[in-house]
């Protein structure tokens, strides 16, 4: 009995140490995959480490690149403006404004009373009905009968009176009769005195167009001398002198108008 009790023992320890010797040999193989995982990884750290700064290298390289193309294409962009040609909106801005002064004198013109009738020479009067004033023109239709009389239309037949007020109010001297629901205004001779300070009033509206047409040849040519070496010196004298014909062209216009005024008085 006791010989199978120390074989029973004997047998238990063997199997201790093979299970022993066995978990020694899966922690030392475990530790070794541990170790060369690990190993694994700092050799990847290492290689990254060692390749980053080439990638940092060519990131770098291709914002130097992408910043050098923009600041290419920036500058180019610019060259295209300092490219475009002037000429056309100054020489368009100028004949704008000088038009402009053309406009204003023929107006100023149609106001002012001849020998003969013309139907616009009572648009500037001024009417007040119901509490408001308003141009005669928007309130009747006049129309020249002949060369000496007019006809005043009203809209409305209600403002017929005060149409007559303000006519007969005018500086014109005129003197409508009601003629059924219209006017009707036989236009005075002038008198030399009245003549004479009509050719003054005209010859003033000449100077002042005149200087209005002047004023803008200047503001023409303080722009092109304002592009500087941004535009060609050729092309600015070219403009300058197309900008001087443009200013006799208008200049004579204005004078050929007031002549035309002049004549109209003068000779009824």
């Amino acid at each position: 009995m006791a010989m199978y009790l120390r074989r029973a023992f004997s047998y238990r320890n063997v199997g201790l140490v093979r299970s022993r010797s066995s978990s020694i040999v899966q922690s030392r193989n475990f530790s070794n995959i541990v170790c060369n995982a690990s190993s694994i990884l700092c050799d990847s750290q290492s290689h990254n480490a060692a390749i980053a700064p080439g990638v940092d290298f060519l990131r770098e390289s291709r914002r130097g690149f992408a910043k050098g193309r923009k600041s290419k294409d920036d500058s180019g962009s610019s060259s295209d403006d300092v490219a475009v040609d002037i000429g056309p909106a100054v020489k368009e801005n100028a004949s704008a404004q000088m038009d402009a002064a053309i406009v204003a004198l023929s107006r100023d013109l149609t106001k002012i009373r001849t020998g003969r009738a013309s139907h616009g020479m009572l648009d500037h009067i001024i009417v007040e009905t119901g509490g408001a004033k308003i141009p005669l023109n928007r309130l009747a239709l006049v129309s020249v009968l002949d060369s000496k009389t007019l006809s005043i239309n009203p809209y409305d037949p209600n403002t017929l009176k005060a149409l007559q007020k303000a006519i007969v109010s005018s500086p014109f001297g005129l003197n409508p009769k009601e003629d059924g629901e219209r006017l009707v205004a036989a236009i005075p001779p002038l008198t030399q005195e009245h003549i004479k300070a009509m050719c003054k009033v005209i010859s003033k509206s000449s100077e002042d167009v005149k200087q209005s047409i002047r004023r803008a040849r200047q503001k023409a040519l303080d722009t092109i001398k304002k592009a500087g070496s941004n535009f060609p010196k050729d092309s600015a004298k070219r403009l300058e002198k197309e900008i001087d014909e443009l200013t006799k062209k208008f200049v004579k216009s204005a004078e050929d108008m007031c002549k035309a005024k002049e004549k109209e008085i003068t000779q009824g």
